[in-house]
């Protein structure tokens, strides 16, 4: 069947990955397999923009694509790799950095945002890190980009930088990427309250035990109104209740639904429940995953022939951006 474009998207290496990543992104990834030619990026330099140390860059890289891998990324057909592989894309950064304006670049919110959070740390690269982005979606001439609602204006920022590289010096040389809207659940942690990362401990990892799975669900908040056994319950405000509607199957979901609102059952047995069907989920991700992870070197194999694959798109592009700039 013929692909319908080429997607390009890409994730800071963050580790062993999460429910919040696997509901938010990884699940998406692994879906738009079947419909484009998909390049998916280790964004490593990103990074860089606000940790102090890489004592766990390789590392936590190397979890996060064994992650992808048993999620269902197939890379005898998608392209997978490091950011970092592909020197081109530092190359395009720095033509892009051209005509792209400060004033743009720190009006930005994302920008204001990430100086709330890294206030001891205000530096090049986090001011350009939307030009660095943009470089990453065109250089593998990417068609579109998978984003939620609220990641819309980072994609815009691209396109008019596109647009004025283009316009300043008459050339087609890059594709204006396209959004694809994706629905992008925010995923509470086991707080209940505060979207699920790391930074917060407040996450699920897919890699867990099925005990390190029981203990943690067994820390979520559920209804916050229901004090006793005996009160009734609201699912409708249960986080708890949230997930059962992603894993568990919908008989058992209208029963919690029914019975918790009349207290026919505790918020304890719920999450029981939960933890079995969570952990039931995961077994075949888990089972993958071990498997893979027996060999290594595989999975950095994958990413060196991803990035060799990369760079060769890569290669074409800045041809053609070195002809337009008329680079001696």
């Amino acid at each position: 069947m013929a692909k319908k474009g080429r997607v390009f998207s890409g994730a800071r290496p963050t580790g062993r990955q999460h429910l919040g990543n696997y509901l938010g992104a990884i699940k998406n990834y692994v879906a738009l397999q079947d419909d484009y030619d998909c390049v998916y990026c280790i964004v490593d330099l990103h990074a860089l923009t606000t940790i102090e140390t890489t004592a766990d860059l390789k590392q936590n890289t190397y979890e996060m694509a064994l992650d992808w891998l048993a999620a269902g990324i197939r890379p005898e057909e998608t392209t997978l790799f490091i950011q970092s592989h592909v020197p081109q894309v530092t190359e395009l950064h720095t033509i892009l950095s051209m005509v792209t304006p400060l004033g743009k670049l720190t009006d930005l919110p994302t920008f204001k945002e990430k100086v709330r959070q890294n206030e001891s740390n205000i530096n090049y690269g986090l001011v350009g890190y939307p030009v660095l982005m943009t470089a990453d979606i065109v250089l593998y001439r990417s068609d579109v980009v998978p984003v939620g609602i609220d990641q819309a204006p980072h994609i815009e920022f691209a396109r008019e930088i596109v647009r004025s590289f283009n316009y300043r010096y008459n050339t087609k040389a890059l594709l204006e990427p396209q959004m694809k809207n994706t629905e992008i659940p925010k995923v509470l942690g086991i707080d209940g309250k505060e979207k699920m990362g790391k930074s917060l401990n407040n996450h699920i990892e897919l890699a867990a035990t099925p005990d390190e799975t029981r203990l943690r669900v067994m820390q979520m908040v559920t209804d916050p109104q229901r004090m006793r056994r005996t009160d009734p319950g609201n699912p409708d405000v249960c986080n708890v209740f949230s997930m059962h509607k992603i894993f568990t199957p919908a008989e058992d979901v209208e029963m919690i639904n029914r019975e918790c609102r009349v207290a026919g059952i505790g918020c304890v047995d719920c999450k029981k429940r939960f933890a079995e069907n969570l952990n039931k989920s995961l077994e075949p991700f888990r089972a993958r995953r071990e498997e893979i992870g027996k060999t290594p070197n595989d999975v950095w194999d994958i990413l060196h022939d991803g990035a060799k694959r990369a760079r060769t798109i890569a290669e074409k592009t800045m041809a053609d951006v070195r002809e337009a700039l008329q680079l001696p």
